[in-house]
């Protein structure tokens, strides 16, 4: 009866789903009446899981192979502590340089020096603080750091991890044979694994690490669950590295890496329709704290990844974490976008190369984003070298409504959009230097700053007009009018539009 109805549903085209959806159909059914419970028009995960980013910490871009079992443990009692887990950073993935090779049997096996205690005694310490633990490995005979990697053991690979209890697996790129260059190979060596995963029957949220190499963007959704759509980042605003030759997604033939954050943001522009509900432009882990740019960079680089619903992969040393970039990472407003079940990616309204830096790079542009409940999320960059007025006229934010071929024009340029900035509440210093040294309260229900998502989802938060969701009001913009905001250097203005209720919805609603 299930598998009917899903299929009949896939026939109808209300559900968008790979092949492989029966092996989590679950999912999508009441255990009570064995009906659907809940189905999302367009969700195109093949196994069911990840309907919204992924978020957590891994320890590659702080620690690269320096990682055991101490660090593991107590980064995920930091997040507790810190308020991360209950802001939706919930998975602690542990990357490369984990085993020491194959046993007679052909098994994996952890490193006993780094993790005396065994993976499955880790996974299940970090489960039992309400977290979930992921595993790295390689589509290649080796991992990147020269450690064996998974590619003709995907079965007995994921059947280890699924005994482990792992719940997600980041699969890199390195030592593949030659099983690249067009985007059938990587497809066909990234499908084994997926298959191999869901034939575990176990929920594993399959994180594709290929760096956009034979265009994931438009195959990697049947299979996977997010996809790297570019080199790897490094902890730079805009300088330019020969070792990222690429600045565009579409026809990168040798990602490379060393990519900075615009780098990777102005790749995205390219393929924002590839960003849908289970399965995610993954532009890299986060850089914030590892001390390589700005306090205003790297807000605009937690920002834009939000906005374009990237996975919020925390890449730091949570131990260390100065009260401005624990202020950065648990921005509710801004983490709520990321979170929000429309699932898509920003749009790039227009952009102007302008007033180059040191870099010799200088830019502004404008994003927009429509969110699940009809709000609209602007983001004014610059990436310019000096403070500039930028004005977003709400026919360049509406751009797409009003060309969409509609016989008339659309209701949004006609009504009045009240404006919200998202990092006006941001946290201060002294309130997140109390939560850092265990000194402060508990979230109060009227907290502007701080949010408990698992106690409220972000939905419910944005439905209930949470004030830390939606952050202050600064102005309105009247129909065919403009916002215009004063953005410094490097800098990042984003505002949540909302209608404000027409004269038949206000007397709708007192009736």
């Amino acid at each position: 009866m299930v598998r009917a109805i899903v299929s009949q549903l896939l026939t109808a085209g209300v559900l968008l789903l790979g092949e492989t959806t029966a092996y989590n159909q679950r999912r999508y059914i009441d255990n009570s009446s064995g009906t659907p419970e809940v189905i999302i028009p367009s969700a195109s995960s093949y196994n069911g899981l990840n309907l919204v980013p992924q978020m957590g910490w891994n320890n590659w871009n702080a620690f690269h192979c320096d990682v055991n079992e101490s660090l593991l443990l107590s980064t995920a009692q930091q997040m507790v502590d810190l308020g991360l887990r209950d802001l939706g950073y919930n998975y602690i993935v542990l990357d490369d340089c984990w085993s020491i090779g194959r046993n007679s049997s052909g098994y994996l096996v952890e490193n006993p020096v780094k993790f005396p205690s065994g993976i499955k005694a880790i996974a299940d310490q970090i489960h039992d603080l309400g977290m979930k633990f992921g595993m790295y490995s390689s589509a290649g005979v080796f991992t990147c750091g020269r450690y064996p990697g998974s590619l003709g053991f995907e079965q007995q690979d994921a059947d280890l991890w699924a005994s482990w209890d792992v719940d997600y697996l980041k699969y890199d790129n390195c030592f593949n044979q030659g099983q690249s260059g067009t985007p059938k190979l990587s497809f066909d060596r990234y499908d084994v694994m997926s298959k191999a995963l869901n034939a575990t029957g176990r929920d594993i949220v399959y994180s594709m690490c290929n760096w956009g190499n034979d265009d994931p963007y438009d195959w990697a959704y049947t299979i996977a669950n997010s996809g790297r759509m570019s080199g790897d980042i490094y902890d730079s605003f805009n300088r330019p590295d020969d070792r990222c030759p690429c600045t565009e997604a579409i026809g990168c033939a040798w990602p490379g890496f060393h990519c900075s954050v615009m780098n990777i943001l102005n790749k995205m522009p390219a393929i924002t329709s590839r960003t849908m509900s289970g399965y995610f432009n993954d532009m890299d882990m986060l850089e914030i704290g590892n001390g390589g740019q700005s306090d205003s960079e790297y807000v605009v680089h937690f920002t834009m990844w939000a906005m374009n619903s990237s996975p919020l992969l925390i890449g730091t040393n949570i131990g260390t974490l100065s009260p401005a970039n624990l202020a950065i990472y648990s921005n509710p407003a801004i983490i709520a976008l990321n979170q929000d079940t429309s699932a898509g990616a920003a749009v790039r309204k227009w952009r102007y190369l302008v007033d180059p830096d040191e870099t010799g790079q200088g830019e502004i542009s404008l994003w927009t984003r429509t969110m699940a409940n009809g709000d609209t999320v602007i983001a004014l960059l610059n990436a310019a070298n000096t403070t500039m007025t930028m004005n977003a006229t709400m026919n360049d934010i509406f751009f797409d409504q009003r060309t969409a071929g509609a016989y008339r024009a659309p209701p949004e340029l006609s009504q009045t959009w009240d404006v919200y900035d998202l990092w006006a509440n941001r946290m201060s210093e002294e309130e997140a230097g109390t939560i850092i040294n265990g000194t402060t309260a508990e979230i109060s229900g009227n907290s502007t700053t701080r949010y408990n998502a698992t106690a409220t989802s972000y939905s419910k938060g944005i439905k209930d007009n949470s004030t830390a969701l939606l952050g202050v009001q600064v102005g309105s913009i009247a129909p065919s009018g403009t916002f215009s905001a004063e953005i410094a250097r490097h800098s990042v203005g984003v505002y949540r539009l909302r209608a404000q209720p027409t004269e038949g919805a206000r007397n709708k609603d007192e009736l």
